[in-house]
């Protein structure tokens, strides 16, 4: 694709990216097949090849507008389009580029802004969000049925998390709304680890990833989180090698939303003295869970051999979340994990597409995020399982309103079957 960047953008960092990004677009079209609001609405703008063209409008001087805005704010950022793309188009970050942009450009209004400005205020903040769900489990029952969608009813008991007794160490993100929502999640991740000759670690301070605010277009604020992140984690890194005094082993993603922006830390602070060298190295010690249990497959393998037979659940349908399969390309592991463990996983069509989960989307595109969910479940139905289980806490709570089956974090379910 050929372009001629205004000069108001062109000798930035954003539009020297963008335009290295808009360049290898070939307007094929592929990416169409698998955008999930471009099949629900049928708009070339709600689909990746229109927003593209959007996009580069507005860095060559078009007029931003408010229809471009929303063109733009309907993009789930499954990243679904970039796993199709047979030329490598990197459209999550020219799409964060295009929002940044359209921020500046187009004023929201009020009612708009005040709950962008609310969920920037409440999500990031793990104390604020633990006490507001609190206080909306207890007002549940006179809640409006569209907060009572969001507000569980129950949350389960993390139980114990074990000393730190090995030599091998890892950190794992506590993150933001799941030490609220599913405190489960880092506690089975840790006991199971444990059993497995690894001792995980929280580290003190460790807060929001930065993905919430920078997706919600307060890039800056979003990078302050990533740099406190890194503060915060920092003194378990250090410059030692892994196993060592001076450094753990990995971080840990027990989250793959979190996971796919810590692993593009070093990018989206390479132009950051003081942060980009400190961001690389954590980028590259990050690994999702299932990278660091499948690594550690034949040890696994032999625990669950030791491990009485039982009358569990077996068949299960996997919500392999976005961020997992289009950000961080990995796919497979977990399957491979759980029929390790003897679980039977049931077909579920169409797997690429979003549940409509994505973040914050759920509550900012309330239309579109119901019916993808709709069409979520009924595939996971499909095969008739008897839970459903995922690797993203955004996806697990989405999808729990919609379904009366049992869903759970996949290590919740393998962490049962070890136990019997």
């Amino acid at each position: 694709m050929q372009t001629k960047l205004a000069d108001f953008i062109k000798d930035t960092a954003d539009g020297r990216e963008a335009d290295a990004i808009l360049r290898k677009c070939v307007h094929c079209g592929f990416c169409t097949a698998t955008c999930p609001t471009y099949q629900l609405l049928g708009d070339e703008l709600d689909g990746p090849r229109g927003r593209i063209y959007l996009i580069k409008g507005m860095l060559e001087g078009a007029e931003v507008t408010a229809s471009t805005q929303l063109h733009l704010d309907r993009c789930l950022t499954c990243r679904a389009c970039e796993t199709t793309c047979p030329s490598g188009v990197q459209y999550g970050r020219l799409v964060d580029i295009g929002r940044k942009l359209a921020e500046e450009r187009v004023p929201r209004p009020l009612p708009a802004r005040l709950l962008r400005f609310a969920l920037r205020l409440v999500l990031p903040r793990t104390w604020l969000f633990g006490s507001l769900l609190k206080l909306g489990r207890w007002l549940r029952p006179a809640l409006p049925f569209a907060l009572q969608d969001k507000v569980p009813a129950a949350v389960p008991d993390a139980g114990v998390w074990p000393a730190a007794r090995h030599a091998r160490r890892m950190l794992v993100l506590a993150g933001c709304v799941q030490p609220a929502l599913s405190p489960d999640i880092n506690a089975a991740a840790a006991r199971v680890l444990d059993q497995l000759g690894i001792s995980l670690i929280e580290a003190p301070g460790a807060g929001c990833c930065g993905a919430v605010r920078f997706h919600l277009n307060a890039q800056e604020d979003g990078l302050d989180d990533m740099r406190a992140l890194i503060d915060a984690w920092w003194p378990h890194v250090g410059e030692g090698d892994a196993g060592t005094a001076g450094g753990v082993e990995a971080i840990v993603m027990t989250a793959s939303g979190c996971g796919t922006t810590v692993k593009e830390y070093g990018h989206l602070l390479a132009h950051d003295p003081a942060y980009a060298g400190k961001a690389g190295r954590i980028s590259a010690l990050t690994k999702d869970l299932s990278e660091v249990i499948a690594a550690e497959l034949n040890s696994l393998k032999s625990l669950l051999a030791k491990t009485a037979p039982s009358a569990q659940t077996s068949k299960l349908a996997l919500q392999l979340p976005c961020t997992l399969q289009h950000g961080q390309k990995i796919s497979g592991l977990v399957e491979s994990i759980l029929a390790a463990a003897g679980f039977e996983l049931t077909p579920v069509a169409d797997g690429h597409l979003c549940c409509g989960s994505a973040g914050t989307y759920s509550i900012l595109q309330p239309e579109l995020s119901a019916r993808l969910k709709v069409n979520k479940l009924a595939a996971l139905h499909a095969g008739s399982p008897q839970a459903i289980v995922s690797a993203n806490i955004g996806c697990l709570s989405h999808l729990q309103s919609g379904t009366a089956l049992p869903l759970e974090h996949w290590i919740v379910a393998l962490e049962r079957r070890l136990t019997g």
